[in-house]
């Protein structure tokens, strides 16, 4: 009982029981229609954490019950999950197992991770099934030991060179020799890896051999104008205007409550009807 006080002791805060208390994030309709959803958390402070792993874990359970009994077993649009700071949001149950049958439904898992061991670490032994579920691993460069010996010896393998070594010996007759002999070495030994340039990356990708490349310049996607980055004014996302216009009352909010007449059921002409539309609950009604 105290364990379990303990886990719940979170849901004591009054604005965390609202926020619980019903549901605007249709999850399981994310791959109905073309949807973007996300999830911010605090980088300092761990409290609510918890909350997304437990919306991860039942986006990815509603979805996969929504392709099999709605849509014949896939999705009709993609659901790509790109899961950044993973080692901060907590554990999802049964990790290892969602990611083995969720690419049949048509959603992708992409994990970021500073290291492999902040997977290790939360997911113990089920690290290397997780990992092994993967088609594509990247690495954009690191310190941390057991990654990048990890990569050195699994990743890339090795790769056979030639050694040539001579000698020769002076004395009443001189004599000079010449041995080649073939060796194995990693592509990569750790030390190198360490110190692997800002601007290289190497991918893993599955049936085919590692490939050594150089990071791609996002500011140079054709898309990359209508970014944050590019134009903060113009193109940044306004969190408190989105929450200001949907906001439901609190527990103890005081409201005024207002009786509408809406027998009129006549045409709405089109001017009109595109004047009162609103995009944030229908996303898909014009495009």
């Amino acid at each position: 009982m105290i364990s379990c006080g303990s886990r719940l002791a979170p849901f004591d805060i009054p604005q965390l029981r609202e926020i619980m208390s019903y549901d605007e994030l249709e999850l399981d309709r994310i791959g109905d229609r073309k949807t973007a959803v996300f999830f911010t958390i605090s980088d300092t402070t761990p409290t609510y954490n918890f909350i997304v792993a437990l919306a991860f874990s039942q986006m990815f359970n509603l979805l996969c019950e929504r392709a099999d009994n709605v849509h014949g077993g896939r999705l009709p649009h993609h659901v790509r999950v790109l899961w950044d700071e993973a080692a901060n949001t907590g554990q999802v149950p049964s990790l290892e197992k969602l990611v083995a049958v969720i690419r049949s439904r048509e959603v992708s898992l992409c994990l970021f991770y500073q290291q492999y061991a902040q997977c290790k670490a939360i997911y113990k032994d089920n690290a290397e099934t997780i990992l092994g579920n993967m088609d594509s691993v990247i690495f954009l460069g690191g310190r941390e030991s057991s990654t990048i010996k990890e990569i050195s010896e699994n990743w890339l393998g090795k790769a056979t060179i030639s050694m040539q070594t001579e000698g020769r010996s002076r004395g009443q007759s001189e004599s000079y020799n010449q041995n080649t002999q073939r060796l194995g070495r990693e592509l990569m030994t750790p030390s190198e890896l360490a110190t692997m340039p800002g601007d290289k990356c190497i991918l893993q990708l599955r049936g085919l051999p590692p490939f050594f490349s150089s990071k791609y310049d996002l500011k140079q996607h054709p898309n990359y104008k209508y970014t944050a980055e590019a134009d903060k004014k113009k193109n940044a996302f306004d969190l408190d205007k989105l929450i200001n216009r949907r906001r439901r009352p609190g527990l103890s909010e005081a409201c005024e409550v207002y009786e509408v007449d809406a027998s009129d059921t006549g045409p709405v002409n089109e001017d009109e009807d595109i004047l009162n539309y609103d995009d944030v609950d229908d996303p898909d009604a014009y495009v």
